[in-house]
């Protein structure tokens, strides 16, 4: 269970030493936007100690490549220092993820590991939005989509507003749920982080959509995804006793029962039981 993903400039000193007490399910030292031309090289050279410390509390560390010819050095170097996953930025086309994972197949042989480093690709141009389904099932590497905000509205020459992000984002979220990957993102850019209430109402609706998590820019955020993302004790007592009438009912030879004035049957049952599913994966 993945609820919040904070990005962390990877040639940040400052950043990188207080990431693992941000209390994010997910790290993702970021070589791409956050660095600057002049910085790129010196922040790859820092994965090799910057993994393995922003994640010493468990949380599961990815890199951001950059999408130019730095591409490949940026993958193999996070590989090499044991990223759990790449985000694979302005993903355009299934070939693109294929060649990362032929990449990864060979940096991997080469170091005789058997873990397999995931791949997260992100959409962020309209061709890639229509070919996001064929995205998430290019390669068995592939763990999660997300949909880039600031790119895809640049792309259209929009700005990006909760309407304009919201269509876009919804078909990248079916996508991933078509191709059973994971669904990160809101219907909203994560840069406007100020009003933590907006951010929480924003979580809650995309919980509701069904999105696993979503990343952020600043560790303020990281606390209210947490709670977003995870079900609540009265969410976890009505569906205990949800289940309990369905054991009953089941008892009664019924296939469907009325519950708080409202029908019931196995679909209703079945998300009653994922939520504690998920508390038991936000516990570990």
């Amino acid at each position: 269970m993945i609820r919040s993903l904070l990005f962390v400039p990877a040639n940040s000193e400052r950043f990188i030493s207080k990431a693992h007490q941000r209390g994010a399910d997910g790290l993702i030292l970021d070589l791409e936007d956050g660095v600057i031309a002049d910085q790129k090289r010196d922040a790859r050279e820092r994965l090799a100690q910057a993994v393995s410390f922003v994640g010493q509390n468990h949380a599961k560390v990815f890199v951001r490549v950059n999408s130019t010819d730095l591409m490949s050095q940026d993958a193999e170097a996070a590989c090499r220092a044991g990223a759990f996953g790449i985000f694979l930025p302005k993903t355009k086309d299934p070939a693109y993820v294929l060649h990362l994972a032929e990449l990864l197949d060979r940096v991997e042989g080469q170091m005789g590991s058997a873990r397999k480093t995931k791949i997260v690709p992100v959409i962020e141009d309209p061709n890639a939005l229509f070919d996001a389904r064929s995205i998430a099932q290019a390669s068995p590497r592939v763990f999660a989509l997300i949909a880039g905000s600031e790119d895809l509205a640049t792309a259209m020459n929009a700005e990006p507003t909760p309407d304009f992000l919201r269509l876009p984002k919804l078909l990248v979220h079916f996508a991933a749920k078509a191709a059973s990957v994971l669904s990160f993102g809101l219907l909203r850019t994560i840069a406007d982080f100020g009003d933590l209430n907006a951010v929480a109402n924003a979580a809650e609706e995309a919980r509701t959509l069904g999105f696993d998590g979503a990343t952020c820019v600043h560790p303020s955020v990281v606390p209210v995804l947490n709670q977003a993302f995870s079900p609540s004790a009265q969410q976890l007592e009505r569906a205990a006793r949800l289940i309990a009438a369905s054991e009953e009912a089941t008892r009664r030879g019924e296939g469907a029962f009325m519950f708080e004035g409202k029908m019931v049957d196995k679909p209703i049952v079945e998300r009653a039981k994922n939520l504690f599913d998920r508390s038991a994966a936000a516990k570990t």
